[in-house]
């Protein structure tokens, strides 16, 4: 036998995690996973093109791989990205919404760099503003870039992109309202010996909306349709012949427990029954027609007189 003190309660762990966060239910930011995996293959298929892009105009090897797609406010966006960078504002046709393509400083010197003709190398500092010789060279590859973003999101929803403007203080540009879902991609991008991150931030309205449309277009072929017409067929002919049980039944009556116990051979239990009233044809308790009592040989028979509605 162990004696124990009870006098001190035994210690426990609080693991902290974190504080809650408040979630409006009017407008979620959760992205279904069916649409996230169809906005997955979009931005691959845009991210190969990109480094096929960089590789062309750059000269020189560079890959550019997604790396998460998220639903966040345009407000948890902005306050995501470092306080002096560079965003490339954009404007989506004919949706007429703004887009952003969000580079850090020093990645776009770099690749103003190369485009000069250049070893990549960034001298003197990299956080400055552009110029405006540096934001055309910029825009135009830019440009060409997101030419192909309407390739990849072709079978989602019709867009042109074109390149409008560019700001450096993200906590000053309002491109939309702070609580507008948006679309956030990121990407890792990879140039010569340089590697960094980029994101781009797209309108959710418009992609889940393209996205919804989509779900009630049906793409399949000619052979994919004869085959499901022919599949429903098989199981309609084999629901129609499986055996079910069919009761034909009189009105219920209640009775009492001393009732049920007592019942001996030639009581009569009245069922209240009235003559004139149809009998129940029931399946599974369910009643699917009334018919009349008969015969028809030796065998007691029932003539459906009503018939009701399966909802």
């Amino acid at each position: 036998m162990t004696v124990q003190d009870t006098s001190r309660a035994p210690a426990r762990r609080n693991k902290k995690t974190g504080e809650p966060a408040a979630y409006d239910f009017r407008r979620p930011m959760t992205l279904v996973r069916e649409h996230g995996r169809v906005l997955e293959m979009a931005l691959e298929t845009f991210s190969r093109q990109w480094g096929n892009q960089l590789a062309a105009r750059l000269r020189v090897l560079a890959q550019v791989s997604i790396e998460s797609v998220t639903m966040l406010s345009y407000d948890e966006y902005v306050r995501s990205l470092p306080p002096q960078t560079t965003m490339v504002m954009c404007t989506l046709e004919p949706s007429r919404t703004t887009a952003v393509v969000q580079i850090s400083s020093g990645t776009t010197m770099n690749w103003v760099d190369y485009l000069l003709g250049g070893r990549g190398m960034v001298i003197g500092n990299a956080e400055r503003e552009l110029t405006e010789i540096e934001f055309t060279l910029l825009r135009d590859l830019l440009q060409h870039v997101l030419g192909d973003l309407s390739y990849a999101f072709a079978a989602i929803v019709p867009m042109t992109v074109s390149v409008r403007s560019v700001q450096y203080a993200p906590q000053f540009v309002q491109a939309v309202a702070a609580s507008t879902a948006v679309i956030v991609a990121t990407f890792t991008v990879r140039v010569g010996d340089h590697e960094d991150t980029a994101t781009m931030m797209l309108s959710a309205d418009v992609l889940l909306a393209g996205l919804r449309a989509n779900e009630t277009t049906d793409n399949r072929s000619a052979a994919e349709l004869a085959a499901h017409e022919d599949a429903v067929a098989r199981l309609v002919a084999g629901i129609e012949n499986v055996p079910v049980p069919v009761a034909v039944r009189f009105g219920p009556i209640t009775v009492r427990p001393s009732d049920v116990v007592g019942l001996a051979l030639g009581d009569v239990l009245e069922l209240n029954h009235p003559t004139n009233r149809p009998l129940e044809v029931v399946v599974d308790d369910v009643v699917l027609a009334r018919a009349a009592a008969g015969t028809q040989g030796a065998r007691l028979a029932c003539v459906v007189v009503t018939a009701e509605e399966i909802s």
